[in-house]
């Protein structure tokens, strides 16, 4: 059979389970969008925070690379013991995963925040903390959107490892189809996650150049 025929086959198997595979996609969204959005919530902050102190910058980050080295199965098999199967095992990896591509744009981000403007906006009298909230975080978002973009598009993949923990997901028909030498549930469970990436990439990157120009444009009204 060739490659249209086994696309063909995929479709029919997809439309005749099309319940199930509804089921498996929800899944996999939750997945990866509940464990990036905590991703978000400490990451920033920890960003934030790295940038005010170079010893704190060095230990999160170290924290952050030693995560990011972990496979995200054996992850899985470190909290197994404590959160057993299911989805929060599976979300807790995803999580851990998510982490550094955030963090790491949130301080490069505000770092690179011309200094220029920095020093502008303290001849305006403002405060450090002023100049955080109005000016450099301002600024960075562009970088730590890019930082949030990549984390999700990765958690798409990585989320059919949540097959093997209990957590659901369309790696359940992947990898399942796999040991069944079943191509057209593999397919089905295969290209859909392919054409989220894609879709997820192609939005955040439309969003990230609107970011980029308002950056710019909130760039010159300062040291306009």
């Amino acid at each position: 059979m060739g490659v249209l025929g086994q696309l063909i086959t995929a479709w029919r198997y997809l439309l005749a389970h099309s319940d199930k595979f509804l089921e498996l996609l929800r899944q996999h969204v939750a997945l990866v969008f509940s464990s990036v959005f905590l991703a978000i919530a400490v990451a920033v902050p920890l960003g934030i925070l790295a940038t005010r102190n170079e010893r704190v910058k060095g230990i999160i980050l170290g924290l952050g690379n030693i995560a990011q080295t972990i496979p995200t199965l054996a992850i899985i098999a470190l909290v197994f013991p404590l959160l057993g199967i299911g989805f929060l095992p599976a979300f807790v990896g995803l999580f851990t995963y998510a982490v550094l591509p955030i963090l790491t744009n949130t301080i490069t981000g505000i770092e690179d925040v011309d200094d220029g403007t920095v020093r502008a906006a303290k001849g305006m009298g403002m405060t450090d903390w002023e100049i955080l909230r109005k000016i450099q975080l301002p600024l960075a978002v562009p970088v730590i959107f890019a930082g949030i973009r990549t984390s999700t598009v990765i958690n798409v993949g990585t989320a059919y490892l949540a097959f093997f923990i209990g957590g659901g997901g369309l790696g359940l028909w992947v990898i399942s189809g796999i040991n069944l030498y079943n191509m057209p549930q593999v397919l089905a469970g295969a290209i859909p996650g392919a054409l989220l990436a894609i879709t997820l990439d192609s939005l955040f990157a439309l969003v990230e150049k609107q970011l980029n120009g308002e950056a710019t444009q909130a760039d010159g009204a300062v040291t306009g």
